[in-house]
């Protein structure tokens, strides 16, 4: 996309030399990512949220949350952001976000080993290798830190066009990176597979396409979430299966 001046290209090239990572430190810090998050989810998706008149998104979990930021240096705008709920964490709350989506049986051995990410968005104008870089260095250093074995997440597919993109994305996935039945995580309210039966050429967000690309599963079919109107996907990544060039580059960003 280009800005008035053209030079929306050059822009980010210089964006992606001043990014920094760290963890909210502060309730005021909390409320920038938040922000971000509106303008992603209800601003673009079109994501019915509670509270909407206040321009945060904003639910439960997020208190019993790390919240990881992107930012840029120059600007001092988050651009990126990440929340992290440990499983001692979500043990004490009574759930993870993903338990609201997904029936974890098959996963309830794993659940103190395991952070959950989720809430995951980028500024549309830092939407390139280098902020995803950013922030899968953030939860490479956030899981190594905590000795944490596992990261699980649900992972959004749009649906503006109805749901096609999303079931035949989910097909091309699933033929190559289809978890372990051990594995698998059940949707509460699944996507009618069967009503897109047309294949359409697209491709995974970027985000998603990085899980994979690393090493994580998709645990199963999608869920729709009528709220966001996306189709979720349940991603899981034993950090012993991240690929190994990647792990050293994660953990040397």
């Amino acid at each position: 996309m280009l800005d008035h001046t053209g030079n929306q290209a050059a822009t980010r090239e210089r964006h992606s030399s001043a990014l920094a990572v760290s963890y909210a430190r502060s309730a005021a810090e909390v409320i920038e990512a938040q922000r971000l998050r509106y303008k992603v989810f209800a601003g673009e998706m079109g994501a019915r949220l509670p509270d909407a008149e206040s321009g945060i998104d904003r639910d439960i979990y997020d208190a019993h949350c790390d919240h990881l930021l992107v930012r840029d240096t120059g600007s001092g705008e988050v651009v990126g952001t990440y929340r992290l709920l440990p499983g001692l964490k979500a043990r004490e709350l009574g759930s993870f976000y993903a338990d609201s989506e997904f029936d974890l049986t098959r996963l309830e051995h794993l659940r103190d080993e395991t952070v959950e990410i989720g809430r995951s968005c980028v500024h549309p104008d830092y939407r390139n290798g280098a902020t995803i870089a950013r922030l899968w260095s953030g939860l490479a250093a956030y899981a190594t830190q905590h000795g944490y074995q596992y990261l699980m997440g649900c992972a959004s597919l749009g649906m503006a066009d109805g749901g096609y993109i999303a079931a035949s994305i989910y097909r091309r996935l699933a033929r190559e990176h289809l978890s372990p039945v051990e594995y698998r995580a059940f949707p509460r309210c699944e996507l009618p597979l069967a009503a897109f039966d047309r294949d359409v050429e697209a491709l995974p967000p970027p985000l998603v396409k990085g899980y994979v690309r690393v090493g994580a599963y998709v645990c199963g079919a999608p869920a729709w979430d009528p709220d966001f109107n996306t189709a979720d996907l349940l991603m899981l990544l034993p950090l012993s299966r991240m690929d190994a060039r990647y792990a050293r580059h994660f953990m040397a960003a």
